[in-house]
């Protein structure tokens, strides 16, 4: 199958090419500069110059392609309302262009704020904004013959390379002297893989159903707390608790984050596409080899 990859440079769309190539797919890139293409094309995928707001770009790519996986997302957590809006249009304007076609696009959501106070699981429906309203356009193309599937991202999608949550905790808990977590750092994370999220997307592609919804979650909830000692170790720093209210100076925009809870289910996903995430764990991963002078800061 030739497939069409958005946000083919990105942390978690690098892992998914190489697992599509692995398994003798051919991938047609999405590179937004000629950096990005040179990237691309040092790693055997075939560069397709274009970005999010180009939406013509975007249709030709799925177009020349037997199938899609949309893992682009302009990651500016200060603009993400806007951000949310560019995708939430660039997907509506790439299944429009393949409705009738049978063809499988598989786009990239999270598992933030779907269930209060349990693990999140495949059933749960965000609300109709940010990155929920995407979730509905892509579920919705399902009935006007596109296989679509959605690949739901835990917050710490951890392993080498990573320049997401984690990273940036490191990077506060660097520059404040203190690993902290937010109140009594009980609300819990999921955590998993990002080779294991890679091997999910393939299998969504290859044998999802139509309209599914799919968690790559390894850990299904970490408690904050806990996380803040494995950095506070890795670190070498004490780890202290942050009320809410110092919390948005303590973390900036990262604290709204953490402080929530964000646990999440995968058993139906493994029982459907006979997925199972492996080790090593959050916990462990932070503390192994893969973050040793791990940092946020230089993320393309």
């Amino acid at each position: 199958m030739r497939v069409f990859l958005t946000g083919a440079t990105g942390y978690v769309a690098t892992a998914v090419a190489a697992e599509l190539k692995g398994a003798g797919h051919t991938v047609l890139g999405l590179a937004r500069n000629d950096e990005g293409a040179a990237g691309l094309e040092a790693r055997g995928v075939e560069p397709h110059r274009g970005e999010l707001a180009d939406h013509a770009s975007l249709i030709a790519g799925a177009a020349a392609c037997d199938g899609v996986i949309h893992c682009a997302f302009i990651h500016d957590f200060s603009r993400f309302v806007e951000n949310a809006e560019i995708e939430r249009v660039a997907v509506e304007a790439m299944l429009a262009s393949l409705e009738g076609s049978n063809k499988p696009f598989i786009a990239t959501s999270g598992v933030a704020m779907l269930a209060e106070g349990r693990a999140a699981t495949e059933q749960d429906r965000p609300g109709a904004f940010g990155r929920g309203a995407t979730e509905a356009v892509v579920r919705g193309a399902a009935d006007r013959g596109v296989r679509t599937g959605i690949v739901r991202l835990p917050p710490s999608t951890h392993g080498q390379g990573d320049r997401g949550f984690t990273p940036h905790l490191i990077d506060i808990a660097r520059e404040k002297g203190v690993s902290a977590y937010v109140g009594e750092g009980a609300n819990r994370w999921a955590g998993g893989r990002r080779a294991d999220a890679a091997r999910l997307y393939r299998l969504a592609l290859e044998k999802g159903a139509a309209g599914a919804v799919y968690h790559a979650i390894g850990d299904e909830g970490v408690p904050t707390r806990d996380i803040a000692a494995a950095i506070g170790r890795r670190v070498g720093v004490p780890v202290v608790s942050k009320s809410p209210e110092e919390a948005a100076d303590h973390f900036g925009w990262i604290g709204m984050f953490f402080g929530l809870e964000m646990s999440a289910s995968s058993t139906w996903t493994q029982e459907a596409l006979g997925w199972r995430p492996t080790p090593p764990g959050l916990l462990a991963d932070i503390e192994g080899p893969n973050y040793e002078g791990s940092s946020s800061k230089y993320a393309a």
